[in-house]
């Protein structure tokens, strides 16, 4: 799988209209920065609001997904969003002059065969991944619809489809390399069921749905004076049930309508904003049930990114003793943070510190209520982000790491004398001129209590020049 971030080597563009609303709308994808993710700019309002491609921003799943914020709303989004991710593309602005896609011919072929013309660009940032340790599971019973992934290197999709149909029966597609997508997944259409129509048309939907771009699925025999309906409908003279379809004489694969399923699960699997390296099995899914599971995944990663990433074992000699953190670093008592290391590698430390009711600051802070200050906590996390960088450096006693910027800090508990702190700190990009970005945390009693991103730079002390 690929770990550097992509986006498009030039713009490509669209013109058609939206299934829901009928509008002719046009948009065009630009390539974007690194870290920019996917985002929809809606150039016809006015200071062309913005609204990102992520799952906390859906408002609307009943016939497509439909992201907004503030007064930003872009609908059916999900076949776009399954062409982009993927084929790879990470960041992209996707400028729009209407409230929803253009359907194309109703799969996302077309986007597909654009993006393959036009190219992809390797940027330097690294792709963020989910890497599931454990199952996980959405199910709405009643519905008989269930998601579940399973830990795995890679990512890959099976979806299993029965709406209990004579026309469709069971069926079932894969996708487990992405080198398929283009061949086997993006051409398949969309589909809707000949007894869903008139009540999608008085719910003011499928305005813009044609026989050219949606399969239309005939379970029931149609009498001459529904054909002279449909007629009406459709605006054609010629329409027919053949095969248990409408007008649809050849399907694209006999499993067609699994396929469109899972073409639209890509695309809104790619609202949780990172790539996913896990197995997944899908039973009749749909964008609210897609949707309802990256959010199900966000929280989890959220939960995740409070535990500690590092197991600490107060039994086990330490890699690096208090006399080995001296010869790293030049602090020393009273602001001297670290007592031990016992996880270290050139982008990672697991670090200790014991908190007593012996050190000055709490002679000050408070001598009623002891609290260790938020400064000391930030400050021991860029204690540990030091020992990483300066570990990797000859003669490290002669260099000092010194605060550029510190950000993001949260502080989520009080840090009180008796308590141990697991600090560890993670390099997030290469170091580069000396310049190293760190995400720090606290944990206490394996709860976090403190987090921050510190950008630091390593510099020669002036003695040793």
């Amino acid at each position: 799988m690929q770990n550097k971030q992509q986006t498009l080597a030039g713009q490509i563009s669209f013109s058609g209209k939206g299934l829901h609303t009928g509008v002719m709308v046009n948009m065009t994808v630009n390539p974007a920065p690194e870290n920019h993710g996917i985002i929809f700019r809606r150039i016809d309002l006015e200071e062309t609001p913005s609204v990102p491609a992520l799952c906390e921003y859906v408002t609307d799943t009943s016939r497509g997904t439909t992201i907004e914020s503030g007064n930003a709303k872009v609908s059916t989004i999900e076949h776009i969003l399954s062409a982009l991710w993927t084929m790879g593309v990470d960041n992209a602005l996707i400028d729009i002059d209407g409230p929803e896609t253009p359907i194309m011919d109703g799969s996302a072929r077309e986007y597909v065969a654009k993006i393959a013309e036009v190219g992809l660009v390797e940027q330097k940032a690294k792709r963020r991944f989910y890497e599931v340790t454990e199952r996980q599971v959405y199910t709405i019973p009643d519905k008989g619809v269930a998601i579940i992934i399973y830990p795995d290197d890679d990512f890959t999709v099976s979806v299993h489809v029965d709406y209990n149909s004579k026309v469709i029966g069971n069926q079932y597609a894969t996708l487990d390399m992405f080198n398929e997508y283009a061949e086997n997944i993006a051409p398949c259409r969309t589909f809707v069921f000949l007894h869903e129509l008139e009540p999608l048309l008085n719910m003011n939907l499928i305005k813009g749905g044609d026989l050219d771009n949606a399969i239309v699925v005939v379970e029931n025999p149609v009498s001459d004076e529904q054909l002279d309906h449909l007629k009406k409908i459709f605006n054609k003279d010629d329409i027919r049930v053949t095969g248990g379809y409408l007008n649809n004489l050849q399907l694209r694969a006999s499993n067609e309508l699994a396929r469109h399923k899972l073409l639209d699960l890509l695309g809104d699997f790619a609202l949780l904003g990172m790539r996913i390296k896990g197995r997944v099995w899908a039973s009749r899914p749909g964008h609210y049930a897609n949707t309802e599971f990256m959010k199900q995944l966000i929280s989890q990663i959220r939960r995740d990114g409070e535990k500690p990433a590092f197991k600490y074992r107060a039994d086990k000699s330490p890699l690096l003793d208090i006399n080995d953190v001296r010869r790293l670093l030049p602090h020393r008592y009273p602001f001297l943070l670290i007592d031990k290391v016992f996880h270290l590698d050139d982008k990672s430390i697991g670090a200790i510190k014991n908190v007593t009711a012996n050190e000055p600051q709490f002679t000050g802070h408070f001598p009623e209520e002891p609290i260790m200050p938020g400064v000391l906590l930030v400050e021991a996390m860029a204690q540990a982000g030091g020992i990483i960088v300066l570990n990797g450096v000859e003669h490290p006693e002669e260099y000092s790491t010194y605060f550029l910027r510190i950000d993001g800090v949260r502080f989520k508990r009080k840090v009180v004398p008796g308590d141990t702190l697991q600090i560890e700190a993670h390099i997030i990009d290469p170091i580069r001129r000396g310049i190293a970005s760190i995400n720090g945390k606290v944990f206490v009693g394996g709860q976090l209590a403190c987090e921050a991103i510190l950008m630091a730079q390593i510099v020669k002390n002036k003695k040793t020049e």
